[in-house]
């Protein structure tokens, strides 16, 4: 049996004895699970091999367990296609994996974590508005580091600083499907297997507005003709108890580890309306290299009395000089506890 199985097979039986613990115990146990099954499609393209539809499913389990006043565990499990589709597919290529894991420190003025996990930079991978919104802006999430982050009160802001590398142990791997490990040498920038890579983010609330500003060092690896360095800044604002606004722009020097240079700028709205979320976006990417990519669209989600959520949308995208046209819809089902 591989090392990856029994890391699965111990993690599992660890999540399954939640519960035997007893009621003191219990209650430090928190976990949220949410699983999204829908149908994501290309339905017209200049490109007709880009006319794809991809019936997917993705779940997400985030788990957590107070160890003493100040130490806590965390954990995050990810089930969905590891690969991307090359044509018409439902529900394969299914992998599971560990994208976060480790120990967090609560030191009064301060949280450091270490281990596994996402470190902060940007906030419109997340924020944008719509089934396709951050579609383009995913491309500069940083996710699946090795590492340490700490966050700590800064002024009236709070300050979250991260020391990383891609993950390229056996935790990369995932089980179903497998993704293959990643390894140093293959390449891209991040991909170092040492601590040379860096983020800041410094996110301030003032009243109904948060700013957030991103920047980001990723060192050159191999194949990499030099270091990619980005600054992002985003502010998301609550004009009205059912309207929110977004805005960000993030530029990077290096692009992809390239001489090369890239700017994302993204607008995006949602409105409120009873169990109804209408959302709108619009992003342009501009890479120095292959010139100016964009992508609109819009969003219609309802929820429900029991949280859950029917999520549809309608984007248009124009990359490389093909313009697509992608209709999605999804059921979002949470479980919390």
């Amino acid at each position: 049996m591989t090392t990856t199985n029994h890391f699965a097979i111990a993690f599992a039986l660890a999540t399954a004895s939640g519960t035997a613990l007893s009621a003191q115990e219990a209650s430090r146990f928190t976990f949220e699970i949410e699983t999204e099954i829908g149908v994501d499609s290309v339905i017209s393209s200049d490109d007709p091999t880009a006319e794809i539809s991809d019936t997917f499913l993705t779940t997400e389990a985030t788990l957590g367990f107070q160890i003493t006043d100040t130490v806590s565990a965390f954990a995050g499990l990810t089930l969905e296609s590891v690969l991307d589709a090359t044509d018409d597919r439902a529900f394969e290529d299914v992998g599971l994996y560990v994208d976060s894991i480790g120990l967090s420190f609560d030191l009064g003025n301060s949280v450091v974590s270490v281990g596994k996990f996402a470190p902060a930079f940007g906030v419109a991978w997340d924020a944008a508005p719509g089934f396709y919104g951050a579609n383009f802006v995913e491309d500069y999430e940083l996710s699946e580091a090795l590492g340490a982050s700490a966050s700590f009160q800064l002024g009236a802001g709070v300050l979250t600083a991260s020391l990383f590398y891609l993950d390229d142990s056996f935790l990369s791997r995932s089980l179903g499907t497998d993704r293959g490990r990643n390894t140093s040498s293959s390449g891209g920038v991040g991909n170092t297997g040492k601590l040379d890579n860096l983020a800041l983010q410094y996110d301030l609330e003032e009243g109904a507005t948060t700013y957030s500003i991103s920047a980001s060092h990723l060192s050159a690896s191999v194949g990499d003709v030099q270091d990619q360095n980005g600054l992002a800044f985003g502010i998301v604002h609550a004009a009205r108890d059912d309207l929110e606004l977004i805005a960000e722009i993030a530029a990077f020097d290096g692009f992809g580890g390239a001489d090369d240079r890239a700017t994302y700028a993204t607008i995006g709205a949602a409105y409120t309306l009873n169990n109804w979320t209408l959302g709108a976006s619009y992003t342009n990417r501009d890479v120095r290299s292959s010139g100016s990519d964009h992508l609109a669209s819009l969003g219609a989600d309802y929820t429900f009395a029991n949280d859950i959520t029917v999520s549809s949308g309608l984007g248009y995208a124009e990359e490389s000089g093909v313009d697509s046209t992608l209709l999605g819809v999804s059921v979002i089902i949470p479980i919390g506890g």
